[in-house]
């Protein structure tokens, strides 16, 4: 900003045409240049978003850009309020307290108060949506894999060291087709999404500004962009801190764009209003960005390359114990969460199994969090934490004695859907005390390990399940979904299934199943006995533990259970022992599991024939077109034959 005696104008991130307005946006604030009469009154430090009105009531207009300096309206209704200087908790679920330091005179005119307002507040209670900060650090990776669409090969999260104080800071950055200005402003804005495809996870355009401030109290965003082979760099700062320093009463956000010159094969300033506009942005980026100059914000640039994001999040929060939330030093490979890694020492295999087990580390581990967070990466795509890939963890392949169960959910007004789940044991059960099921969405991991069935008497320990529920919506921060009724029904058949499994399987663990009869139970426990794992790596009393089979996987599996859609059983009496129970139903889940099997087979048998005539007609019709150009080359060289060629000396 100018010291002189010019007032400068903010842009807020909606940057629209101020001249086709009748008059001046309510998005520029007029700052004032700083003088003892200002700081005194308010005690407000650099830039103090003070509004003159010039003009009389109704016509609503702010003070115009003026090379003198504004005099200021007395106010003669009441003595001005002597407001302590706001200071930001660096504690995110105390850090929502804000004081606006003056109500921009035109809100209280007639007619002002109907302009819609977003209060800086909104910017930490809209973040609340995210309780746990690896779940807004993956809105940031969602972002990152939707630019799989644009050529995006890899997105880096790395520590960055505020060059100003030296703290630590969070860095995201892809090599996606980056933002132009107006992307930009829109990213920025809040509601705006153009992800409208379901090749893409996000789609309410709210994650952005949810995840980032939910980290920090300020975030600044370097992108580059080509679209339609007009090379643009754009900056953008959403700062909780400026704005709660300042005392605004309305959501800022400066942004500077810049164009490439092919006269000068540089990068020149983009004034998309005048230059003074472009100063004060500027200005505000140096002061309450991590970079201190306009070299300094351009030299960020020079890794991203012809196109791509740089997002740094600063100012990271700290817990209620005063510690930063995010621990870089600990693992200088991965990113933790203060306080969350609780090791228990002991001697016991059992809790050690347990402990070291994804499904509990991924709680503290960024690393572990992300190898599970996608179903599917493409092959083309890194994600590279501190410098060291992620490798994917699928947890189909810790799964023991494995099924894949078919379920169809009943949606009215939609085609039948089909939806596999993979279910077994995981491996080291029972010692590794995990159970449920990995729910995604779209790709997306939406609810980890969620456990649906209740632990009693030992049932359901180890039993492990994977599917993708693309048929529920999941909430905003994508932790969780929505209590709809297709959820309840969902909960209620993974229940089922985990019970019908353990039901089937649960003897194979060592477990004492009575549901069997007694000369199977004793060949069992022989087995278990003469292999050396029954007192030393199976606890007690989990072998004399009585696992009654559940109504679900009697009365569910042999009744209410529909199994005309396989063909194999449409109804079991009720008269039938449970030895033939077990022995259908086990039969009912060999032969499903084999029909799967054998579909997906064939659907690949399919595309390879598909592929295979394809590939013959190429060669027929390259073939002919061979034939044809040799056919023409030797009547070529027949006529050539034919000339009579005289050689002129």
């Amino acid at each position: 900003m100018r010291s002189g005696g010019a007032a400068e104008v903010i842009d807020l991130s909606s940057d629209d045409d101020e001249e086709s307005l009748p008059f001046p946006s309510t998005s520029a604030v007029t700052i004032a240049p700083s003088s003892p009469r200002d700081v005194k009154p308010y005690e407000l430090a650099d830039v103090k978003p003070l509004l003159y009105p010039i003009q009389p009531p109704g016509c609503y207009a702010l003070v115009p850009v003026k090379d003198e300096e504004p005099v200021p309206l007395p106010l003669a209704a009441e003595a001005p309020r002597v407001l302590p200087p706001p200071r930001l908790c660096r504690q995110f679920w105390k850090s929502g307290e804000y004081v606006v330091a003056r109500r921009n005179p035109d809100a209280d005119a007639p007619g002002g108060r109907n302009r819609l307002r977003i209060n800086p507040k909104f910017l930490h209670s809209n973040a609340t949506s995210h309780k746990w900060a690896f779940g807004a650090i993956a809105e940031l990776l969602d972002n990152a894999i939707d630019e799989v669409n644009n050529g995006a090969t890899f997105v880096r999260v790395n520590k960055f060291t505020n060059p100003r104080d030296g703290s630590p800071s969070l860095l995201v950055q892809d090599d996606g087709g980056g933002m132009d200005p107006d992307a930009l402003r829109c990213c920025m804005s809040f509601g705006f999404s153009d992800k409208q495809s379901d090749a893409f996870i996000g789609q309410y355009g709210n994650g952005f500004k949810t995840s980032t401030m939910r980290l920090g109290a300020d975030v600044i965003v370097f992108t580059q962009n080509q679209k339609n082979w007009t090379p643009t760099r754009s900056i953008g700062l959403l700062s909780y801190t400026f704005l709660m320093e300042t005392g605004c009463d309305d959501v800022l956000v400066p942004t500077v764009d810049y164009q490439y010159d092919l006269t000068t094969a540089s990068y020149t300033q983009l004034l998309r209003h005048n230059q003074k506009l472009f100063s004060s942005n500027l200005a505000i980026l140096s002061k309450w960005s991590p970079f201190a100059s306009e070299a300094e914000l351009l030299k960020q640039f020079d890794d991203i390359g012809e196109h791509g994001t740089k997002i740094i999040v600063f100012n990271l929060w700290f817990n209620d114990d005063g510690d930063m939330e995010l621990d870089f030093n600990s693992d200088k490979k991965d990113i933790l969460i203060t306080g969350a890694q609780k090791k228990v020492k002991t001697n016991k295999h059992e809790k050690l199994v347990t402990q070291d087990y994804i499904a509990n580390r991924l709680r503290y581990s960024l690393r572990a969090y992300a190898s599970i967070l996608y179903l599917r990466v493409p092959d083309s795509f890194r994600i590279i934490l501190r410098g060291q890939d992620v490798e994917p963890h699928n947890v189909v392949n810790d799964l023991l004695y494995r099924e894949c169960v078919l379920y169809k959910p009943q949606i009215a007004g939609l085609p039948e859907l089909s939806i596999v789940t993979t279910i077994g044991f995981v491996k080291g059960a029972p010692d590794t005390d995990v159970q449920g099921f990995n729910v995604y969405h779209k790709n997306r991991l939406i609810t980890p390990f969620w456990k649906v069935a209740s632990n009693s008497y030992g049932k359901g320990r180890g039993v492990v399940g994977i599917l993708d529920a693309s048929f529920i919506k999941p909430t905003h921060d994508k932790q969780d979904f929505e209590k709809s009724v297709l959820y309840q029904r969902l909960e209620n058949r993974l229940k089922e299934m985990t019970y019908e499994y353990w039901g089937l399987h649960c003897h194979r663990l060592g477990y004492d199943n009575k549901s069997l009869p007694k000369a199977s139970r004793a060949l069992y426990r022989a087995k278990q006995t003469g292999a050396g794992t029954s007192p030393a790596s199976v606890p007690h009393q989990l072998l004399t533990a009585d696992v009654p089979t559940s109504s679900c996987a009697q009365s569910s599996m042999g009744q209410k259970r529909n199994f005309d859609a396989l063909g194999v059983i449409s109804n079991i009496n009720n008269h039938q022992t449970k030895h033939r129970d077990v022995i259908q139903r086990k039969r009912f889940h060999e032969y499903k599991t084999l029909t799967l099997e054998n579909d997906k087979l064939r659907d690949e048998c399919l595309q390879y024939e598909e592929s295979e005539k394809q590939l013959v007609e190429k060669e027929q019709k390259l073939r002919y077109q061979i034939a044809k150009e040799t056919k023409k080359y030797e009547e070529l060289l027949e006529e050539l034959k034919l000339l009579d060629v005289k050689l002129e000396t």
